[in-house]
C-alpha cells in the first residue's frame, strides 16, 4: 500500500505542531496525571486560558489536593497527558497524544497552576517536542469545537457525500477499501479514514482556501465536489 501521493499545493498543508497541540488542549474534557508515586484520571476539573496556561481544579477533599499541599517547596512535580481521538468509529482512533510536564504551584482557590517545563506531540507521524515559545503564540485551530459535530454528521447523514470526496483522489487510492470514514477537520481541509482487510491510509483533501469558522467549512468542502482541483495528498498508511 502506497504511503505517499504528489503534493501539487504551496503553503501549509494542516496545523504546525503548536497549533496541534494547542487545540487537542482547547478541546480535552480529560487528562492523565502523574506525580511522585501517584497516578489520577481527572475528567472535567482542568482549564487551558487562551495564551494556553493549564490549570487543574481539584476538589479540596481528595487526594492530589493533598498531596499539592505536602509537597515541599509549595510545588508538585507532574506529567499531564492528553489524548485526541477521533468522533467517528474508526481503526485505530487515536489521532495524537500530548505530554505536558511541569511543576504544579497553588494559584488561589485551591487551584493547581502548571509551571510548563516541556511539551511534546507524538502523532501517527512521529514523536517531536514543541518550544515554548512556540506554543505561547500558536492558538488553537479555529474548527476545533465545532468539528467532532460536523465530522459524526457527515459519517452518519451524507455516504454519498463520502463517496464524492474519495472520488476527488482518482487512481491514488489503492483498490479494495472497505470503509472508509472521515478523519479529520481543519482550516486546512479534511482527511478521510480508507480502511481495508488489512490496514488502512489517510486522505487528505486540501480546501481551496483557508476555512474561518464551521460555516466556511462546509462551504469549501462544496467547492471541493464542484470545482474538483488537484488536492489529495495520500499518506500515513498502516499494515
Amino acid at each position: 500500500m502506497s504511503t505517499d501521493a504528489d503534493a501539487t499545493t504551496t503553503g501549509p498543508t494542516g496545523p504546525t505542531d503548536a497549533e496541534l497541540v494547542r487545540t487537542v488542549l482547547s478541546r480535552a474534557t480529560s487528562l492523565s496525571l502523574t506525580t511522585t508515586g501517584q497516578t489520577y484520571d481527572l475528567i472535567g476539573l482542568h482549564s487551558v486560558s487562551a495564551q494556553g496556561q493549564i490549570t487543574l481544579h481539584p476538589r479540596p477533599d481528595t487526594p492530589l489536593a493533598q498531596q499539592a499541599a505536602d509537597a515541599p517547596l509549595g510545588s508538585l512535580a507532574a506529567l499531564l497527558e492528553f489524548t485526541d481521538i477521533a468522533p467517528t468509529p474508526l481503526r485505530d482512533r487515536v489521532r495524537a497524544r500530548v505530554t505536558v510536564s511541569g511543576w504544579l504551584t497553588p494559584a488561589g482557590g485551591g487551584a493547581l497552576r502548571l509551571d510548563t517545563a516541556r511539551v511534546s506531540l507524538r502523532t501517527p507521524a512521529g514523536a517531536t517536542d514543541v518550544a515554548l515559545d512556540e506554543m505561547a503564540l500558536a492558538e488553537p485551530d479555529p474548527l476545533a469545537f465545532e468539528e467532532a459535530a460536523m465530522l459524526t454528521h457527515m459519517a452518519d447523514s451524507h455516504e454519498e457525500l463520502m463517496h464524492d470526496l474519495l472520488g476527488l483522489a482518482g487512481s491514488r487510492l489503492p483498490h479494495g477499501i472497505i470503509r472508509s470514514l472521515p478523519l479529520a477537520l481543519d482550516r486546512h481541509g479534511i482527511t478521510l479514514r480508507c480502511e481495508y482487510e488489512s490496514g488502512h491510509c489517510d486522505l487528505q483533501l486540501l480546501f481551496p482556501g483557508i476555512a474561518r469558522d464551521a460555516t466556511d467549512a462546509g462551504e469549501r468542502i462544496r467547492q471541493l465536489l464542484t470545482a474538483p482541483r488537484n488536492c489529495a495528498h495520500q499518506h500515513h498508511s498502516h499494515p
